[in-house]
């Protein structure tokens, strides 16, 4: 049985593109939105793309309890808010991606620069709100909406960072599921703080460059690469 995907805040540009992403691998995927109604929406404009997509919508606690693998894609200033309201929904054992950069734009700020957390970063936030037994992951910071919600291969690296190694290994085979991703394996939880900041620097290249840069780590060993 195919394990389902819950996104959630998948009704957003980038929890949308990469709902999108694993639809089009086959994935059983499921989007969470404070909006039930808004969530079945985007599901039915991934139907639209691809065809037998196995895609539903949820509100978010509702999706929490239809899986055990979540994705968390929502701005800075609504993440210890909206986990705080899904922690009873959380069980132990589940894996919880955390996608959120800290972006100032989130208070008014620039969208090239993070703000200071005081864990250190968004996802080492998330593990100090969820319940005891979930595992939390950062990844997917530094992959564009864009390049998600576009047609072809996705130019980019995705850099996975847990303190739960066999957890970590799994989102590894989630990211390398997206066309054209390799998955690599970014060390410690505390590590997330610098794909944050990663975010935010790729976010001033495009603005000044007018592009939709990713990142490419290169010079390791085959083996490090989820993907190839």
């Amino acid at each position: 049985m195919t394990r389902p995907i819950a996104v959630l805040g998948g009704t957003g540009p980038e929890g949308f593109g990469l709902a999108l992403r694993w639809a089009q691998a086959g994935e059983t995927v499921i989007i969470g939105s404070r909006d039930a109604q808004r969530a079945q929406e985007a599901a039915a404009k991934i139907k639209q793309r691809v065809g037998q997509a196995k895609v539903s919508g949820l509100g978010n606690a509702e999706a929490c309890g239809a899986s055990d693998l979540l994705i968390l894609t929502i701005p800075f200033e609504g993440h210890a808010v909206l986990l705080k309201q899904l922690k009873p929904a959380l069980r132990p054992g589940s894996i919880l991606v955390d996608a959120t950069v800290p972006l100032a734009a989130s208070v008014g700020g620039r969208a090239t620069r993070t703000l200071g957390v005081w864990q250190g970063s968004a996802a080492q936030e998330t593990a100090e709100l969820v319940p005891k037994g979930v595992s939390v992951i950062a990844a997917f910071q530094n992959v564009g909406s864009e390049m998600l919600n576009a047609e072809g291969p996705v130019d980019c690296d995705v850099i996975v960072c847990s303190d739960d190694p066999e957890a970590s290994k799994v989102v590894q085979n989630l990211a390398a599921k997206i066309s054209g991703v390799r998955a690599i394996d970014g060390g410690k939880l505390e590590n997330a703080r610098i794909l944050e900041q990663i975010t935010a620097l790729l976010i001033g290249l495009n603005i000044r460059h007018k592009g939709h840069a990713g990142i490419r780590v290169t010079g390791l060993p085959a083996a490090a690469y989820q993907g190839l």
